[in-house]
Order: structure tokens, then sequence, then C-alpha cells
């Protein structure tokens, strides 16, 4: 699959959350979302990353957007990692690795063969208006806050 750039329409996908319920990026239609991909449950940039965007979840509420993450570690797994970091917003289980290839973040990362740190804004019409191929966990958050305040 060629790589993902702005402008196109944003895969579709259906995939479990740490309550096995399945969630469907389409049901997200009508608002933004903000789909952070990030390697493994726990590890410290992981956990950064999720923890500076429960800090700022009201305020991407506030903009009418919604924040899913994304990894391939499974639902238990995420539903611990929830509950320990009260973690506001839906974690999502790619264990067949069918999203994180769609996505184009699978592949080699820092550690090995595995996902890489990429977020997607995917507007209110589930199109990709931006992307981060490179994230920096400690400042992303306000990032990506930022673009979607003054764009």
């Amino acid at each position: 699959m060629n790589k993902l750039k702005i402008g196109d329409k944003a895969p579709q996908f259906t995939l479990k959350n740490s309550k096995g319920e399945d969630v469907s990026l389409s049901s997200y239609k009508g608002q933004n979302v903000v789909l952070y991909f990030y390697p493994k449950d726990g590890t410290p940039g992981c956990t950064i990353e999720a923890q500076k965007f429960r800090n700022d979840y009201k305020e991407y509420l506030d903009h009418n957007t919604e924040i899913v993450g994304i990894s391939v570690d499974g639902e238990e797994s995420h539903k611990s990692f929830s509950t320990k970091y009260e973690l506001p917003f839906t974690l999502l289980s790619d264990n067949n690795k069918e999203v994180v290839k769609l996505y184009g973040v699978w592949g080699k990362n820092l550690l090995s063969k595995g996902t890489s740190r990429v977020t997607f804004l995917i507007d209110d019409n589930q199109l990709i208006s931006n992307i981060w191929w490179k994230v920096n966990v400690m400042n992303h958050s306000k990032e990506v806050l930022d673009f979607i305040k003054n764009r």
C-alpha cells in the first residue's frame, strides 16, 4: 500500500476496545479523531504519551475531537493500562496487525519490528488532515492540540 498522506480518506476499520466491544472509525463521523499508534502498553514513552493526552483530554473534547489509541497489545493489557493511568479515551487492540499495516505504521521501530509511534488527525468527514510521522512524547499532545485550534 502507498504511504497515506494528508487529504486521503482515512482507511476504515473495526477493532475491539478494552471491554471487548467492537469500535469502528466510522462511528466517529462528525467529529475529529486523534488516531495515535504506539508500540506497547506500560512502556515509558507510551505511558508519557498517554498521560499527556489524558491531561489535555477535556480540551480536545472542547474542540469536537476524540482520542483513540491503537497498539497490537491485547484487550486485557489495554484494560490494565487504562485503569492504572486513568485514561478517559479509547484504546483499541490490533492483535492481527491489520490496521497498523493498513496505516503504514508496522515495521522497524527503535527497538525491534513493531508499531511505530505515529499520529493521524482525522477530520469530521473522515479525511486525514495531518500526520505526525515523528513524535516527541513530551510535547506531542500540545502540538496536536495547537494544530487543531489553529486550523
